[in-house]
């Protein structure tokens, strides 16, 4: 089976995402949960989810996150949308961007489309098979807190949520999306005279607009700058992806 969520409001794609995930592994505690980036993709590993079952449980999820917005990635992935759509696994894939030949195909054999943009949600017309709330939770977790804790540059309240974000083995590349999600979101905010603006959504806007305040002139450029070298370092393979973030973190 497979799902594709897609839009620039990264904080609503990743909710309903996780919220899905969570609604599955709920449902069925034994099943294995696996990810796939551009950055550990393989031809091999993706063949291997499509035909392969568990053991104990007869489904894996899948998370394949940004694999069509790679170019390495995205024409085999292209090649085996219809395998991965009636695999007995279950995919979900995530994208910012996408282009509209791409989501063409995708539309023929997904089992559901969505997408997330800030002042719009639209969705495909074939139904969901997964119930959930649109919350990103995990047990007393929720990761946008760290958002909010960066935001008021609260940094012994962030390295705390981030040390509890690794418990809950949240990869550190969700955790960079979201902080950069945040950054950008109270950029908008700084550079906007109105809401209508900024094509964010008013709880979205209000709250960094109270952010702001809290980041000198320069500052927030500065931090976005940093987060984009240590993403771009980290798939380099040039440093450890943890242990940069937390280390960013500490130095905020």
């Amino acid at each position: 089976m497979l799902y594709l969520l897609y839009g620039t409001d990264f904080k609503k794609s990743r909710e309903k995402l996780h919220s899905m995930v969570d609604s599955l592994l709920k449902k069925k505690p034994d099943a294995g949960f696996f990810k796939l980036d551009s950055s550990d993709f393989s031809e091999s590993r993706l063949d291997e989810f499509i035909s392969s079952q568990g053991l104990f449980e007869q489904k894996y999820i899948v998370q394949a996150d940004g694999l069509l917005s790679d170019k390495k990635s995205k024409d085999f992935v292209l090649d085996r949308l219809e395998e991965v759509s009636q695999s007995e696994n279950i995919f979900f894939f995530i994208e910012e961007n996408i282009d509209k030949p791409t989501l063409k195909k995708i539309e023929k054999v997904a089992q559901k489309v969505q997408e997330f943009n800030n002042n719009n949600l639209q969705s495909g017309s074939r139904k969901f098979g997964v119930s959930g709330e649109w919350l990103l939770d995990l047990g007393e977790f929720n990761i946008f807190n760290m958002a909010d804790a960066l935001g008021r540059k609260d940094k012994k309240e962030l390295w705390f949520l981030y040390q509890k974000a690794s418990r809950h083995n949240i990869p550190a590349e969700e955790i960079y999306g979201i902080l950069l999600w945040q950054i950008r979101s109270i950029l908008i905010v700084k550079n906007s005279k109105t809401v209508d603006d900024s094509g964010l959504k008013p709880f979205v806007y209000n709250k960094s607009l109270r952010f702001a305040k809290n980041f000198k002139e320069g500052e927030l450029e500065k931090i976005s700058s940093q987060l984009i070298s240590i993403y771009h370092d980290a798939r380099r393979g040039i440093l450890d992806f943890g242990i940069e973030m937390e280390k960013f973190i500490l130095e905020i």
